[in-house]
């Protein structure tokens, strides 16, 4: 708001040498100025030649936020100085300028850059997708700086040009793949998005990221020629497992494809395709996928002829059931019969049901809710599995009682409940079974469940039910990605989060499942040792008042205000008061299903 007088002022902290921080602020402050009127910043033309190379940084910085033009070929020049910060704004401030003929000196200080500072790399590609000359950057398709062809592909990403596909066409694999995420990924450079497809073609590469991004390239373009592709690929010998899997599925949703992106989740918009082309290829191609070797490509076949409601392989899927060595493709095929309304359906149950391996018993009990089971011949399938049965079917046979007409399942969830007032029931299972008490919505069945659960609602009581029977597995994810919790911001396990709280790093060897689930429904209850404060009313009277350091059944050690640790026999103590803690109880963040994974996650943290 001083205008010239402020200039006078921010230029003599610049003239003098002795502070090189005031001539800084000097500069900033004329670059201020500079964005008003530009002829403020004119005193800064002279600092490219300054001595001190932090100065002459700065000074670029400045001109390029005001886009002083006359600047440029002073900026130009410095694109080959010994600093690399002012090789950096240098560039910044030619590509804010859109000097053109700075061209060939970004491209050559790309090229002796050679990728060995990644920072003077990305001013170059900035500079250039600004300035905007796209015929200079393809011209360097062939180049043999590897640097340049990656800087080219960085600066076309930029510029959504889709003159990029040329780039595909790279004998580098790497660079092929930095295309391919430039044309898939973020916003996409949609009218490349075949060229992309067409890689499906080409044996030469192996890269998973490129492939994947090749793939749903062909899912996007959607046309008969990419169906082919797709096809062709997944039957390609050499092809990975995973990607021969990945084209199937995405073949199973060529009529209509996820809202989201394949590979980088972004929403892409709804898409709407006739079904029949995809229908007749995966006839013409299904046998050959459902007798591969590979159990993964197997599976990825039986779910595509689901997707595409493709009933000609039924007979083979349900001699799937029968035969295969492989679980997980015995069970993949009980599901999709079942989606395609096998017209045998029962038998195929059954038959799973009475498999050796607990997994394809699991599936084939998830449909019994689908079946006509009638009430008489319900106990005659549920006492076994409840007598003989895994974890994870006995589970499953309570989510499937959940869900039928609770004439059917009342005696028998009423006999399980006699079970858990009893003490006589599975204690994995006491979750389960009070969800599917409360699905069936009969009264009866909750007026005897409420014998034995809890009034309480945000204490340590009321989430008895979650001590056992989770899933380590799905622990593991409520960890590391559940939304609201974000276990991860505070907590470290495996060497993933930060340490603003207690690492969990073998919890489980040192808190019993009480212990971890008082932690995550009452925090303020227990006290990680270094991570809370505590107030401790002795019994003559005295309080002391420090951070808990550690405990055991006999002592507290307190770190206080004093050079030495504070060591309390715990029969001093009359009154102990925890400080609230700065986690929030999860009882009211996380489903109880939730809390009880996450519990057997911590627990097996050794």
């Amino acid at each position: 708001s001083r205008g010239k007088k402020g200039a006078l002022t921010l230029k003599r902290a610049i003239d003098q040498t002795g502070n090189q921080l005031a001539r800084v602020h000097g500069i900033w402050g004329i670059g201020q100025l500079g964005r008003q009127r530009q002829d403020h910043a004119s005193p800064l033309l002279v600092l490219l030649g300054d001595s001190d190379p932090e100065i002459v940084a700065q000074a670029a910085k400045a001109l390029g936020d005001v886009k002083m033009a006359e600047a440029a070929n002073r900026l130009t020049g410095l694109l080959t100085h010994d600093h690399p910060r002012v090789q950096f704004y240098a560039a910044e401030a030619l590509g804010r300028i859109k000097h053109a003929e700075a061209v060939p000196a970004l491209i050559k200080m790309i090229e002796t850059n050679n990728d060995s500072d990644l920072y003077i790399r990305h001013a170059g590609v900035l500079a250039l997708s600004r300035i905007g000359n796209e015929e200079a950057i393809v011209a360097l398709v062939g180049n043999q700086s590897k640097a340049l062809r990656t800087a080219a592909v960085l600066v076309l990403r930029r510029m959504k040009s889709e003159k990029i596909s040329i780039f595909l066409k790279d004998q580098d694999e790497y660079i092929v793949t930095e295309a391919a995420r430039a044309i898939n990924d973020d916003m996409s450079i949609e009218p490349a998005l075949a060229a992309l497809a067409a890689t499906l073609a080409e044996a030469r590469f192996t890269s998973d990221p490129l492939l994947r991004r090749s793939i749903n390239a062909a899912l996007r373009v959607g046309g008969e020629k990419e169906l082919e592709l797709l096809l062709a690929f997944a039957q390609r010998p050499g092809v990975a497992s995973a990607l021969q899997a990945e084209a199937l599925a995405t073949l199973g949703t060529w009529a209509n494809p996820s809202v989201l992106d394949r590979v980088d989740g972004r929403y892409r918009g709804k898409v709407e395709r006739d079904p029949l082309l995809a229908q007749t290829k995966a006839r013409d191609n299904a046998a050959t996928f459902l007798q591969s070797p590979n159990g993964s490509v197997v599976v990825a076949a039986a779910k595509m002829l689901a997707e595409l409601q493709v009933t000609d392989f039924n007979q083979l899927l349900a001699g799937l059931v029968n035969s295969h060595p492989l679980p997980e493709v015995r069970s993949a095929a009980i599901s999709s019969l079942n989606a395609l309304k096998y017209s045998d359906m029962e038998a195929v149950v059954k038959k799973g049901m009475n498999d050796s391996e607990s997994e394809v018993r699991t599936t084939a009990l998830g449909l019994l809710a689908d079946m006509e089971v009638s009430a008489e011949n319900l106990p005659g399938i549920v006492t076994p599995i409840f007598a003989n049965g895994s974890l994870q079917e006995q589970q499953q046979m309570l989510r499937v009682l959940g869900k039928m007409p609770v004439s059917k399942s009342e005696v028998i969830l009423s006999g399980l409940v006699d079970q858990l007032i009893d003490k006589k029931l599975e204690q994995s299972l006491t979750l389960d079974l009070i969800e599917a008490v409360e699905a069936t919505k009969s009264e009866a069945l909750a007026t005897k469940l409420a014998e034995v659960k809890s009034t309480d609602t945000n204490t340590v009581a009321a989430f008895q039910e979650t001590l056992y029977g989770g899933d380590a597995r799905l622990g593991a994810r409520v960890f590391y990605q559940h939304a609201a919790a974000q276990c991860g911001r505070c907590h470290v396990v495996r060497g993933e989060g930060t340490t603003v709280g207690p690492q969990l790093g073998g919890i489980g060897s040192k808190l019993s499942r009480e212990q971890i689930l008082q932690s995550l429904i009452e925090p303020s209850a227990r006290l990680a040792p270094g991570f809370g404060s505590v107030t401790l009313t002795l019994k003559d009277g005295q309080k002391v008042s420090g951070i808990l350091m550690e405990e055991t059944d006999k002592q507290l050690t307190l770190k206080t205000s004093e050079a030495e640790p504070l060591h309390i026999a715990v029969a001093r103590i009359s009154e102990r008061q925890n400080s609230p803690s700065s986690m929030p109880p999860m009882g009211g963040i996380m489903t109880k299903r939730e809390i009880r994974d996450l519990v057997e996650f911590l627990a097996n943290l050794q």
